[in-house]
């Protein structure tokens, strides 16, 4: 991939005059993405424009011919379903992160796994299972617990991973299952309490990036996905919440 993606800038290098990219990006990384961008700009010159939304959104509005360059997704399977079509292109496909799943209560001031068994929980927010990676692992993690059906009538569901957060610093919900990063980015007073549970107790949130075809003679976009993959940004990566490949 990295030999992929130099070869490209070499080709550009001479012809593509374009100096912003589009990116289409999960929700859960849409804040780590607006610091990168700064990052990737101070270091380029080239700057990003962000679409953010649900996963599934995003790749159906890319199928449907949304003028986006990259796309940030929040699972590996919508990205290697555009590689074998016309909308990306071939072999531009790589991991950029590993989410991690927690569950979030602003209020307290600790937390562990007993928490999700409280006595007093009306309500516990997650993603759209059907849209969202972290809404189905969180499905997936639940659904393990002897007392399944017992949750399914107290939540509180989001269509991405973003307004299942805002649903419970808003006080929509009590807690919710959200993306660490999202927990990590907020002030140190604000954040409150997480439990983050086994990463074995749900599927692997892999996060895969891919270049489309829109984007394959934007110089910004492919010098962008190189940055994406830099020793120095995986660092960040990696502070932000995210495990790296």
């Amino acid at each position: 991939m990295r030999v992929f993606i130099s070869f490209l800038i070499f080709l550009l290098g001479a012809t593509a005059s374009a100096e912003t990219a589009t990116v289409a990006v999960a929700r859960n990384f849409e804040p780590t993405l607006r610091t990168l961008a700064e990052h990737f700009q101070e270091e380029t010159g080239y700057r990003l424009k962000i679409s953010s939304g649900s996963t599934g959104k995003l790749y159906a509005q890319i199928v449907n011919g949304a003028p986006f360059d990259v796309f940030l997704a929040a699972d590996q399977a919508r990205p290697a379903a555009l590689e074998s079509t016309p909308h990306a292109v071939a072999d531009s496909r790589f991991t950029y992160a590993t989410g991690r799943l927690v569950l979030w209560q602003p209020a307290e001031e600790s937390m562990n796994a007993d928490s999700l068994h409280s006595a007093g929980l009306n309500t516990l927010s997650i993603a759209n299972p059907d849209l969202a990676p972290y809404g189905a692992a969180a499905q997936k993690l639940l659904s393990d617990l002897p007392e399944n059906k017992a949750f399914s009538a107290r939540i509180v569901l989001g269509e991405d991973v973003g307004q299942a957060f805002a649903f419970v610093r808003t006080g929509n919900a009590e807690m919710g299952f959200v993306a660490k990063s999202q927990v990590l980015g907020l002030p140190a007073g604000d954040r409150g309490a997480f439990w983050e549970p086994n990463p074995t107790l749900y599927p692997p949130i892999y996060q895969d990036a891919i270049l489309l075809r829109r984007g394959a003679k934007n110089e910004a976009a492919v010098a962008f996905l190189a940055f994406l993959q830099q020793p120095d940004t995986q660092d960040r990566l990696r502070e932000f919440g995210y495990d790296t490949p």
